[in-house]
């Protein structure tokens, strides 16, 4: 009768005889072990939020999707001429440290320099400085429905790691936490041109900018310190505690299987005491 309790081997015929068991069971198992996992590389790496649905990466890398083209009507002089931009002659009239301009009907402008390269098509021998001036509607930007959005782009020769960007738009469709830096006035005279968005290339006569985003952590919104303390705390939680009911489950099968073993054997006794007898 020793040995009968043998965890190893009464694991193993209950597997063999109880497939969907056992498959219930490793997936419970891989579930613990997914969680424990996830707070260990929680308590070690700062998290984005993900009750912040949007930011400023967000709506940059949505605009990187798409070309500004030129309007066919834009080659005339009359359109095409080199006009002072009228948000760098209200900047120098303003006096305020951050340049937010609030219009009516919650209307905001904000003049910001982001993480946004622009290059022409075809290629140009020449670049010149210009604005790129556009309307979206906000739901092709992924922060909002059918309202209107203006963007305006200012071109340098030369820059080529950031872009200084206006943006006008209903206020509570921009991102208001870490906000990109604001962009310095400009006093050269620029051109600025009318564009219209494409995601691909609408002419191959027609001049393109395709402009190209990169992700900038420090615009991201994170979790607070106590945020992610918590969320870790209910990771490891649950990790555990289903990590022990994985424990109970070996446990529990291990012993029901000796018991039956026990009967069995207490069976074949019964069976060979009258053959002895005789």
């Amino acid at each position: 009768m020793m040995g009968l309790w043998q965890p190893v081997t009464n694991l193993r015929d209950y597997v063999s005889h109880n497939p969907p068991a056992f498959t219930f069971f490793l997936g419970l198992l891989t579930l613990a072990m997914s969680f424990i996992c996830l707070g260990s590389y929680s308590h070690t790496h700062t998290l984005p939020n993900p009750d912040t649905s949007k930011d400023w990466n967000h709506l940059l890398s949505s605009l990187s999707q798409f070309q500004l083209c030129e309007k066919a009507n834009e080659s005339s002089p009359e359109l095409n001429s080199s006009v002072p931009s009228s948000l760098m002659e209200q900047e120098k009239d303003e006096k305020a440290s951050v340049n937010v301009t609030k219009r009516p009907s919650s209307i905001l402008t904000l003049h910001l320099r982001v993480p946004l390269t622009v290059t022409i098509k075809p290629p140009s021998d020449s670049p010149k400085d210009l604005h790129l001036h556009t309307t979206l509607r906000a739901s092709l930007l992924n922060i909002g429905g059918e309202e209107n959005v203006t963007l305006t782009l200012e071109v340098l020769a030369g820059n080529s790691t950031r872009t200084c960007l206006t943006i006008s738009a209903p206020a509570h469709l921009l991102p208001m936490s870490l906000r990109p830096p604001e962009c310095p006035a400009s006093e050269k005279n620029i051109s600025q041109i009318h564009a219209e968005a494409s995601e691909q290339l609408l002419t191959e006569s027609q001049a393109c900018y395709s402009l190209h985003f990169k992700n900038d952590p420090t615009l991201t919104v994170m979790l607070t310190q106590e945020e992610q303390s918590m969320a870790v705390r209910h990771l490891f939680e649950v990790g555990i505690f289903l990590l022990v009911i994985c424990v109970l489950l070996c446990l529990t099968v291990s012993l029901t299987h000796s018991l039956t073993r026990r009967q069995e054997w207490k069976g074949l006794d019964l069976q060979n005491e009258p053959l002895i007898d005789s």
